[in-house]
């Protein structure tokens, strides 16, 4: 016989990630692949390009991997697309997106993990990029969790609704609504209190809604962490997920300039790709991989995702 210590029912953050990873593991195939790039000479760069900045205006590890993943989905676009699949009639659609919305977990004020959808990584340079993430976290700090969740799920289910899946939505709609574990919301003058926050200044159901891919950096929660993330959820109906791990020293085999092997320590940033093998297969990821190899082994493109506006030090330090 257990002796329970704490029963805690579901709240609607745990429930909204139950059920997108229950979806995800029940229809998914999951394949996955761990890349491990080299990063000295990008986080050389970055070193030497942040030298010449305030501290406000610094340009991140995971700010600069969000941009090279980004234009490697540009090579491999597939990876950028959601999927519709049909198992009883064996019918399938994939939508391939211009637009590359990323959906990054941030930690909330609250300490509550949410997945925020930010938009338009095809077009941002990294100091927009940088300033894109940090209004996100500003507007997180004036948003109640669960509101901006219910109004995800809910256009959710609604969408769920439209595809005729009745069954569906009325059980999700008795399990947030009634019973022990039904949501509570705010009611009354707190909601009005609240509703009267300009959208520009907290987070809404568009901010939470689903993107184009998702790409955790699991690596930022403790970066002297040993081990990689080798295994992740695909969120429905978003084709491919990729985990950022903690850079890494490790020796590793390179050539110098004659050809000669040498062995060096370098520092290695794991990276795992997962995709949905309805989708794709391994194939169709390797241009991803080959163009972020080029980035990474050629770092000089950096210069040219910064605000020319504020280049004019680093273009020095290009040059140099």
């Amino acid at each position: 016989m257990l002796t329970i210590t704490n029963k805690e029912h579901f709240g609607l953050q745990r429930k909204v990630v139950a059920n997108m990873t229950t979806e995800g593991w029940q229809n998914a195939p999951h394949v996955t692949y761990q890349y491990e790039p080299d990063v000295t000479e990008v986080l050389q760069l970055l070193k030497k390009i942040n030298a010449g900045r305030n501290a406000e205006n610094k340009i991140t590890i995971n700010t600069l991997m969000l941009k090279i993943i980004a234009e490697g989905l540009k090579a491999a676009p597939i990876m950028n697309a959601h999927i519709s699949y049909h198992k009883g009639l064996v019918k399938g659609i994939l939508k391939t997106a211009k637009e590359i919305n990323i959906s990054m977990p941030m930690i909330m004020p609250d300490g509550q993990m949410m997945t925020v959808n930010i938009r338009g990584f095809e077009h941002m340079n990294l100091d927009e990029i940088a300033e894109k993430i940090e209004d996100t976290r500003r507007r997180a700090e004036n948003t109640i969790l669960d509101e901006a969740m219910f109004e995800a799920s809910m256009y959710n289910t609604f969408q769920e609704l439209r595809h005729g899946r009745i069954l569906k939505v009325m059980g999700r709609l008795l399990g947030s609504l009634v019973g022990k574990h039904k949501i509570e919301r705010l009611r009354g003058e707190d909601k009005r209190r609240y509703e009267s926050i300009p959208t520009c200044d907290r987070l809404t159901g568009l901010d939470i809604a689903q993107g184009t891919i998702t790409v955790s950096n699991l690596g930022s929660l403790n970066r002297n962490l040993p081990g990689s993330v080798t295994l992740l959820d695909i969120i429905p109906p978003q084709v491919c997920a990729i985990g950022l791990s903690a850079v890494q020293e490790k020796a590793t085999v390179i050539t110098d300039h004659t050809g000669k092997p040498l062995l060096q320590t370098r520092k290695i940033l794991p990276m795992c790709i997962a995709f949905d093998h309805r989708a794709m297969d391994f194939g169709d990821i390797v241009p991803f991989m080959e163009h972020t190899e080029a980035i990474f082994k050629n770092p000089s493109v950096i210069y040219d995702w910064l605000d020319k506006s504020i280049l004019g030090t680093f273009q020095l330090l290009k040059n140099a």
